[in-house]
């Protein structure tokens, strides 16, 4: 035990040994030595964190995207770095361009750069951020030649939105800017299909042609590099439609299938053994289990399809061509071969409502029942409404519509279309997208436009000259996060 006043000779010695008045104090106190002499459990020091240092870019290498010419990827190993990003531009010019910032995945990222030009040289220089900011050396990269099939487009307006323009064409999924330029772009072997989209979850989706005619179809997501993250395909070996899908937030999915039955249709006409095509739709986990199915064979009568339509030995019935969510979590499906517009409820299958068509159950205000034929790309607005491309309801012009409608009065009225000038009639396929400010872009399919107009209804952009079959347009406002927080 010590004696009184052994704690502040101690504390006299060490200060004289050259310790601060602090430490000093620490280590008296982990001696154990108390005031009156008494001696206390030795109390551990506390523990420093590490210091923290600088952030430190240790390598960086460039390399080329095998998919897309217009874009690189950086690598880089660092240290004690937050964030990290790439400031780049013209060979010999300022770097005045830079990428979003990417959290490192311990002391390594790769960083995108996107939406550069072809046979052009770059310098790139990697930025790191953490305790300051910190460059890395600065790297040369020069992109290859364009695809000499890749198409080639030119586009203006007065007052375009923000941000870039999504499409299949040919072999290609494609984005293109405000001017028509190609900026982004990923070729599929057999070709792209006609659905090429980028859904909320910052992927591209496409459901591109296969090798053979018999081989089974399935959709591909891919991550913005062009890289295949999964395969999305129906259950019970059902073929999935080309025309439109939902991304789930939670990994799950929805996507339209063809039913085909044997069916016999000699009472009205038709084939005794006539193959038969009902969309039908399904509800698939991450993990690939059927959550829920829906089939027109269960709810509709074939006797809705008009005769011509019915009396081939191929009968192609429903044609479902859009789905969508409503806020309730129930469908709302575009059958374009019925002109019908139909909700139906995701827990129990049963059909809510029908709008168009001859199973009609609403009252157009102000407008002829049925208000369109032949709709594609039906969506449901952020104001509670619904929009589409009505390809035939007036056989000279193709519109895009917007309608309000009330469920339970089973009343809609037409609030606004836009047609484009000169007029141009989709036979078939064509997208609407609801745009911020009251803005709408829309493709008329076959009709070879895609236009984007203003709440007034005034034409701010457009691709000049006749783009050929888009199928569906679609804005998103970034090449590294394309399609979070639009729209779909």
């Amino acid at each position: 035990m010590d004696r009184p006043g052994d704690r502040r000779l101690v504390g006299r010695r060490l200060r004289r040994w050259g310790l601060p008045a602090l430490a000093a104090a620490i280590l008296i106190q982990s001696l154990g030595c108390e005031p009156d002499g008494a001696v206390s459990p030795i109390t551990p020091l506390p523990t420093l964190p590490p210091p923290r240092l600088a952030p430190h870019v240790v390598v960086s290498t460039v390399s080329p995207i095998p998919a897309n010419v217009l874009g690189a990827t950086v690598a880089v190993r660092l240290r004690f770095t937050d964030s990290v990003a790439v400031r780049y531009g013209l060979a010999g010019s300022t770097l005045d361009s830079t990428t979003p910032a990417v959290i490192p995945l311990g002391d390594s990222a790769l960083v995108p750069v996107f939406g550069l030009l072809p046979d052009t040289t770059y310098a790139l220089r990697v930025v790191a951020w953490g305790l300051g900011q910190r460059g890395g050396d600065t790297l040369a990269f020069r992109t290859g030649p364009l695809p000499s099939d890749l198409p080639a487009y030119a586009a203006g307006g007065p007052d375009p939105s923000t941000g870039y323009v999504v499409f299949a064409a040919g072999k290609y999924g494609i984005v293109i800017d405000n001017t028509g330029r190609v900026v982004w772009y990923r070729q599929f072997p057999y070709g792209a299909g006609l659905s090429f989209a980028a859904p909320p979850n910052g992927h591209y989706v496409a459901r591109p042609l296969m090798a053979e005619p018999t081989d089974l179809p399935v959709w591909l997501e891919m991550d913005p590099l062009g890289t295949v993250t999964r395969t999305l395909e129906c259950a019970h070996g059902l073929v999935s439609r080309l025309h439109d899908l939902i991304l789930a937030p939670d990994g799950s999915y929805w996507l339209m299938c063809d039913d085909t039955r044997l069916v016999d249709l000699s009472a009205l006409g038709g084939f005794a053994s006539a193959q038969v095509t009902g969309t039908a739709v399904q509800h698939v986990s991450a993990d690939g289990a059927l959550l829920f199915e829906w089939t027109p064979f269960d709810h509709f009568d074939i006797a809705d399809l008009d005769v011509p339509s019915r009396s081939g030995a191929a009968v192609n019935w429903t044609h479902g061509n859009s789905i969508d969510l409503d806020a309730d979590g129930n469908l709302v499906i575009s059958f374009r071969n019925l002109s019908e517009v139909t909700k139906i409820d995701t827990r129990t299958g049963k059909v809510l409502w029908r709008l168009g068509g001859v199973r009609n159950e609403f009252t157009f205000a102000d407008t002829p029942a049925p208000a369109f034929a032949r709709q594609h790309g039906v969506r449901l607005a952020v104001d509670g409404g619904l929009l589409l491309l009505d390809n035939l309801g007036d056989p000279t012009v193709s519109r895009a519509e917007r309608y309000d409608y009330d469920p339970a009065l089973r009343a809609a009225r037409l609030l606004a279309s836009n047609e484009p000038v000169p007029a141009v009639t989709a036979q078939l396929g064509g997208s609407v997208q609801e745009l911020p400010r009251g803005r709408t872009l829309v493709s008329y399919g076959t009709g070879a436009r895609v236009e984007e107009y203003d709440a007034s209804g005034h034409v701010v952009w457009r691709i000049e000259g006749a783009p050929g079959y888009i199928f569906r347009a679609q804005r998103i406002r970034s090449l590294y996060a394309p399609g979070v927080g639009l729209p779909r």
